[in-house]
């Protein structure tokens, strides 16, 4: 019994392995844990985010015209994307043998090594603006609350 979770553990992979790292791990089957209500749990969790929170306001100042025509548009944008990523999930087509582990490894077998650094880099730069951005928002909306608190002076 022992045996059989250290090798269940030896058989899931953390998600941004690389293909380059070793050839014995890149023919090894993927073995997949996730279940209809893990995939339900992180499609909620991607369309209900911070974006969304901010939709209602984004519709108001763009006006009634522009900003149900702009939702289409953006809606259109990521049907496009998600199409786009599952067709390079499996390579070299859809009934492929090789499946993209992660986002920069399909980039890689695609666009080659040198876009990928530079997509990488892009990446993390996104990333870390966007963790400033929320920094940012976070220390201005606890400023604001403390600001309105009327508590007496002592």
């Amino acid at each position: 019994m022992v045996g059989d979770g250290e090798a269940e553990e030896d058989e899931q992979l953390p998600l941004l392995i690389s293909s380059s790292s070793t050839n014995e791990l890149s023919q090894q089957p993927l073995k997949r844990t996730g279940t209809i209500w893990t995939a339900v749990a992180h499609i909620i969790t991607g369309v209900i985010g911070a974006g969304v929170l901010s939709l209602a306001w984004s519709v108001a100042q763009l006006g009634w015209l522009a900003g149900p025509l702009f939702m289409l548009v953006f809606a259109a944008v990521t049907i496009l994307s998600n199409n786009l990523l599952c067709d390079c999930y499996r390579y070299p087509d859809s009934d492929g043998p090789t499946r993209s582990r992660s986002y920069m490894e399909a980039v890689k077998i695609y666009l080659g090594e040198k876009r990928q650094t530079v997509s990488a880099i892009f990446i993390h730069e996104s990333l870390y603006g966007t963790c400033i951005a929320y920094i940012i928002t976070a220390a201005s909306s606890v400023r604001y609350s403390l600001s309105n608190l009327s508590l007496p002076l002592s």
